[in-house]
């Protein structure tokens, strides 16, 4: 799952947010509850100063609603008139707590969210895990799979004819990635645009995989987590995850230059590389 945002971090934008204002200006809306009673004492927003302080406290309000009702989904439900009372009281010098023990709650609140993440992540893991093994169980069976000695599975759904890239040379490919309940979470094709890069600075099931491929040709790759992103997933890709590619190869720009040539043309194939 996503990163939660630290307390620690929302507790610092309340102390930068709640530093500018006054008692009277600290009861933007954050709860159904006490709804009522902040409309009944809603500001007029007509001045400069009136708008600035709202917006303040209206942005602060919505940040920290939205990180607690992330953590809410760990099974963390703080009480927001609670909050709003130390809201209130981080005003005044009544505050029912030190600042010491202000720290020593919130370190311990970060504790405890890391804690419920990383035991969510490890079954969140162990379950994609499960579900790629049979996936890639059932696919190997299918008609025109092809299973190479790494594990890598792979399919042609239309062959080409131009030659075949290194792993050292830039290849410029079209691709759709998609996780094995079909979900996509990155495609080349629905951008519009080809993506062009070096085949051995990309996960081995890519750099052994459009190895296999000829200038034109079309393939279907369904990649183990060891050959894609591993226990640690990457972005909206979760940990052991199996991955699923259709890949077409559309051209190959070979990086080993002879050494009569200067060292500016032998730099041009990374260097437009890393420019698109």
């Amino acid at each position: 799952m996503k990163k939660l945002l630290q307390v620690s971090l929302l507790a610092s934008a309340v102390v930068v947010g709640l530093s500018g204002c006054n008692d009277d200006k600290a009861s933007a809306p954050a709860s159904d509850a006490s709804k009522t009673a902040v409309e009944k004492t809603a500001p007029e927003l007509t001045s400069f100063e009136a708008k600035s302080a709202y917006a303040i406290g209206l942005s602060m309000g919505r940040y920290i609603g939205s990180t607690l009702e992330k953590q809410q989904e760990l099974g963390v439900d703080l009480d927001n008139d609670t909050i709003l009372s130390g809201v209130r009281d981080g005003f005044t010098e009544n505050g029912q707590m030190s600042d010491e023990e202000i720290q020593t709650a919130l370190t311990a609140y970060d504790e405890h969210i890391n804690e419920l993440i990383e035991a969510q992540n490890q079954e969140e893991a162990a379950a994609t895990l499960k579900e790629g093994t049979e996936f890639l169980e059932k696919n190997a069976k299918l008609d025109g799979v092809t299973v190479t000695e790494s594990g890598l599975q792979y399919k042609v759904l239309s062959e080409g004819e131009g030659d075949k890239p290194k792993a050292e040379d830039v290849v410029t490919v079209h691709y759709t990635g998609t996780l094995v309940d079909g979900t996509t979470f990155d495609s080349s094709v629905e951008r519009g645009e080809p993506a062009s890069f070096p085949l051995n600075q990309v996960i081995p099931g890519w750099t052994e995989g459009v190895q296999l491929m000829p200038v034109g040709a079309k393939y279907q790759f369904v990649i183990p987590a060891e050959l894609g992103y591993g226990e640690a997933g990457a972005g909206t890709i979760p940990g052991n995850a199996v991955l699923v590619f259709e890949v077409e190869l559309l051209d190959i720009k070979a990086t080993d230059q002879p050494k009569a040539e200067s060292e500016e043309d032998e730099k041009a194939p990374a260097e437009a590389a890393s420019a698109e």
